[in-house]
């Protein structure tokens, strides 16, 4: 098992947003989170990562166990170089270039040589369809270009495993399956992928596995043809629903 975490746990202020998730993520896995808004999985996500620290739970990555709690700087920096994040709203700084947007991450925080780094962004923006590219300010890029200039940044990283957070959520319809069709090749090249999504039809027919949330807890998970064929738990039921009466414009 790649990642497991265990009673991850977070308040803010009196309001309690996780309530003691379990969570386990194997190699080359593609774990879907789904649920309604409010549910808590975008704080999973960011209590996995450090963006958020939990007040509760353990985390074990590659065999080795913490405390999300209690983790020391040391720590989290080792654990996020394993790692990367891409966020709904792409995070790219708008005064580089999409090149130096991937580059920039290798050069300050891994001390890369310029020239290796390049090469290495290069070819990142090769993989999500970017490199014609390359020298494009975000201003001069649509959301869906955005996006994958984001997901060659976090590829550049050599992760092993990409935490994304509703990654076509801010995308014009029209977009958003050019940024799904990405995510698509990078789970078929064994990538490991943790996915807070609303899109079910990526939760149906690419994610391995697919974990419910609601009120801060896991309501259900499943491999992902057993989630969506056969519910066990009548919420998840119900959503699953309304997911179909609204794809049918009922």
């Amino acid at each position: 098992m790649m990642l497991e975490a265990r009673g991850v746990a977070k308040s803010f202020g009196t309001l309690e947003v996780l309530k003691g998730v379990d969570l386990r993520v194997g190699q080359g896995d593609v774990v879907a989170i789904l649920g309604p808004s409010g549910s808590g999985k975008t704080t999973l996500l960011r209590c996995l990562n450090f963006l958020e620290r939990a007040n509760e739970g353990r985390l074990t990555f590659d065999g080795e166990d913490f405390d999300l709690a209690h983790m020391g700087k040391k720590d989290i920096l080792r654990l996020r170089r394993k790692t990367a994040f891409v966020f709904q709203n792409y995070n790219l700084f708008l005064n580089k270039t999409a090149l130096e947007n991937v580059t920039e991450g290798l050069v300050t925080a891994r001390k890369m040589n310029k020239p290796d780094a390049v090469a290495k962004a290069e070819r990142a923006l090769e993989r999500v369809g970017l490199l014609d590219r390359k020298d494009h300010y975000p201003s001069q890029l649509s959301g869906g270009q955005q996006q994958r200039a984001a997901i060659a940044r976090a590829l550049a990283a050599d992760p092993e495993i990409i935490y994304f957070d509703e990654p076509t959520s801010a995308l014009d319809p029209e977009l958003i399956g050019e940024v799904l069709a990405v995510m698509r090749k990078l789970a078929e090249e064994g990538m490991t992928m943790l996915v807070v999504t609303h899109e079910m039809n990526f939760a149906r027919n690419v994610s391995t596995k697919v974990v419910f949330m609601e009120d801060g807890a896991v309501v259900e998970e499943g491999p992902a043809k057993e989630f969506f064929e056969q519910p066990k738990e009548e919420r998840v039921k119900a959503f699953l629903r309304s997911i179909e009466h609204k794809e049918a414009g009922v």
